[in-house]
């Protein structure tokens, strides 16, 4: 039997939602008999899913016995392909942590992905209360994630999104010579819900990024981009509208400049997220965050001022 003590960071969330974040490896099935059964009790009472949390609650929560799946990978494989994320957290306090996340690694489990880096944390931070993902950002795309250690946090910090407050700002290499030192690119995009698949399109919804040059190449440019809306793969295919890919884009990309960067050593998509500009949760004070290039893109880049 296991009881939990409830604080003002989890009043007012429902309890179904509640304890499908807390007990993350059990179906929400099961976690929806459980409370239909009442064997979920808050306060020694019986309660719907949608009963919504107060300060100083006590949940009691039954043993759950999980059948043991077959070629399921021992939780010490996978954090061993994660831990490096406990040395990327590059900003922490009571209330936030910034990661700077690797490429390759998923913000959160889902599509085929049991683990992904929110999994990660909470398994590597077993004790830490309240662990949840402000944002998201691609998977291929290194660099600023935010993550909330309240849920009063993670409240205030969304509604800094919602509001379009946060300022953020990412680097990305990009094929041949981007001519406007600074340019708004301003087009629609929509989203094919079968292949995930963006394309600018005027029925699609609106989206502003804007783009700065950073540094020019020979065949390439590396600009900062700063999207003003927060559409899905708004960079990448804002860049391709304009002409100019970004390096090692497998969905929006151009091989014959993936070809020309794999010289520098480049081998995977070059678009990190480098700053973010936000209120803090708690003490209102500005924050500015900013997350280095990894040694991979830092490297590629050197090589390309040689060609």
């Amino acid at each position: 039997m296991q009881f939990i003590d409830i604080t003002d960071d989890f009043a007012g969330q429902r309890i179904d939602n509640f304890l499908r974040a807390r007990l993350k490896n059990v179906p929400k099935s099961m976690i929806y008999r459980i409370l239909r059964k009442g064997e979920v009790r808050v306060n020694k009472k019986r309660i719907k899913p949608e009963y919504k949390l107060q300060d100083g609650d006590l949940i009691r929560v039954p043993p759950i016995f999980m059948p043991e799946q077959e070629n399921q990978a021992p939780i010490s494989t996978k954090l061993s392909k994660v831990a490096e994320l406990e040395s990327c957290v590059i900003y922490e306090d009571d209330h936030l942590l910034v990661l700077n996340k690797p490429s390759g690694t998923a913000v959160h489990g889902g599509s085929g992905l049991k683990f992904g880096a929110i999994e990660a944390l909470r398994a590597l931070r077993p004790d830490a209360r309240y662990l949840e993902l402000v944002h998201r950002i691609d998977r291929d795309t290194s660099g600023i994630l935010l993550v909330a250690k309240k849920r009063s946090a993670l409240r205030k910090l969304q509604e800094q999104f919602r509001e379009k407050t946060v300022k953020k700002y990412y680097f990305a290499l990009v094929m041949g010579e981007w001519k406007a030192s600074s340019k708004k690119v301003t087009a629609p995009l929509l989203k094919n819900e079968v292949n995930s698949i963006v394309r600018v399109n005027p029925n699609g919804k609106a989206s502003d990024t804007r783009f700065k040059v950073l540094e020019r190449f020979e065949h390439a440019t590396l600009v900062q981009a700063s999207p003003v809306t927060g559409r899905t793969h708004q960079i990448r295919v804002h860049c391709q509208y304009e002409g100019h890919p970004i390096a090692w884009d497998d969905r929006y990309g151009d091989p014959r400049f993936d070809a020309y960067t794999k010289k520098t050593g480049l081998n995977r998509l070059f678009l990190h997220a480098a700053n973010i500009k936000f209120t803090h949760p708690s003490t209102d004070e500005p924050v500015d965050i900013s997350a280095p290039l990894d040694a991979l893109l830092t490297r590629s880049l050197d090589n390309l001022r040689k060609l």
